[in-house]
């Protein structure tokens, strides 16, 4: 059976759409495109 009290202990409320686009904008992650952009300058490096 459900505890309620203990589920509410484990509750943590949604950010807000501000919040949220902040904590996602602030991460530092590496997308495709980050990689072959730096793929294609070491290329060209290598090349000179």
């Amino acid at each position: 059976m459900i505890n309620f009290e203990e589920e509410l202990k484990k509750f943590h409320p949604s950010l807000e759409v501000e919040d949220a686009e902040e904590a996602i904008y602030n991460q530092d992650m590496t997308d495709m495109a980050d990689i072959l952009v730096r793929m294609l300058q070491e290329t060209k490096a290598e090349e000179e």
